[in-house]
């Protein structure tokens, strides 16, 4: 068993491999904090591909130097959850010099890069630096989709490897498939939240509030739909709150200036006292998608929290960084920026989940080949020792 050092964890540990956020039935404490509980989505599904009896973790902002040397001698490599590092507002601290002097090997786990709507992405020479650093203590580096890989490339780094992101795999079920059935059969639809948005990679903040204001009241109106929040402060107070804090949630959101011009109606702050959810626990994520017939919207991670557990979903892509998500596994996924409108049926074609399925059997074996090769021991199967001539998987 491994014994692994976690660079930027996204929540406490407990069961094992389970993740929630810090402290997290002290609701209060982070309740006035924004925090997307999407990366422990990621750090959870991380944990839960790899073998371990030992977990510590290393700290790149004001780290105790004197204590490298025990952490070399006590872990085997370095995790790097996979997240949004790669673009021009990232703060790596130390980083750097830290994995320089610790030594060890460097497992990055599906990280990406992000391209702003307009010019060419500047990154510091701090981020190249830990770029290069990662890549001279992995034997590959594990990168989101092409757009990250080609970001490395012109890095000069090409010790790369496509595998998405764990949490697709976050299952281990080598015959994940997703089969649709009559769309008139849907009743429970997960609708995923991004409110909080940036000029800086969406392109036109009018037509991505107002369309996901009219899509959510549009799936509400004719599906049992839940409203699934990631982290928003005003929306975990809707959730959370006391009764003077969810008053102030609403206040907030109405003097907000997108909020209250493009977004916020009185359907929506309906819908927002009514179907809201949100947790600090992965877990209850994985509990709630089980529970619907489809899960739809713009978060990226809550998407494919769904289609990890056979729930169809479709992405809607509105930067660099989601469509590059629906790319890499070929998910179903509409362009909010694009010209057409969306029409739901458009997208509950078998053959479009077809060809994610196939994608995802691929990135499923990339991924494997990826720890394998930088000697990480791991839960996923050898899919091809396990096919049988009829491309079945074998039973054991």
């Amino acid at each position: 068993m491994a014994r692994l050092l976690v660079m930027i964890p996204s929540g406490e540990i407990y069961d094992h491999d389970s993740v929630r956020w810090y402290q997290y039935q002290n609701v209060q404490r982070s309740i006035d904090r924004y925090h997307n509980i999407g990366d422990a989505f990621v750090f959870d599904s991380s944990l839960k591909l790899l073998n371990f009896d030992k977990i510590g973790v290393l700290e790149i902002n004001n780290p105790d130097w004197a204590d490298l040397d025990r952490l070399r001698e006590e872990h085997d490599y370095v995790l790097l959850r996979g997240s949004n590092y790669i673009h021009g507002e990232m703060e790596w601290h130390d980083t750097a010099a830290v994995l320089k002097k610790l030594g060890l090997p460097v497992l990055a786990f599906g990280i990406g890069a992000q391209a702003p709507v307009k010019g060419r992405m500047e990154l510091s020479e701090s981020t190249r630096e830990v770029l290069r650093v990662i890549a001279d203590h992995s034997t590959s580096i594990g990168v989101r989709g092409a757009f990250s890989a080609e970001v490395l490339a012109d890095l000069g780094i090409d010790n790369v490897r496509i595998v998405g992101c764990p949490t697709a795999f976050r299952r281990l079920d080598p015959e994940m498939n997703i089969k649709l059935g009559p769309l008139a059969d849907i009743a429970k639809v997960g609708v995923t939240l991004r409110r909080e948005v940036s000029p800086t990679y969406a392109q036109n903040i009018e037509r991505y509030l107002t369309f996901h204001r009219d899509l959510v009241k549009s799936l509400a109106g004719r599906f049992d739909a839940v409203l699934m929040a990631q982290g928003e402060v005003e929306e975990k107070k809707l959730v959370f709150g006391t009764e003077a804090q969810k008053e102030e949630a609403i206040a907030s959101l109405r003097a907000n200036g997108w909020a209250s011009k493009w977004y916020l109606d009185d359907e929506i702050e309906r819908l927002y006292r009514e179907r809201l959810f949100y947790s600090d626990v992965v877990a209850d994520y994985e509990t709630l998608v089980r529970q619907q017939d489809l899960v739809l919207g713009y978060r990226l991670h809550g998407n494919l929290m769904a289609l990890a557990n056979g729930v169809p979903s479709i992405y809607f892509t509105y930067d660099s960084r989601t469509a590059e998500f629906a790319e890499t596994y070929r998910i179903p996924s509409y362009d909010v920026f694009g010209n057409s409108a969306f029409v739901l049926e458009d997208y509950w074609e078998q053959w479009r989940f077809d060809a994610f399925n196939a994608a995802w059997r691929n990135v499923y074996d990339e991924t494997r080949k990826f720890l394998i090769e930088n000697k990480v021991d791991n839960k996923l199967i050898d899919r091809a020792a396990q096919t049988t001539d009829t491309g079945m998987l074998k039973v054991a």
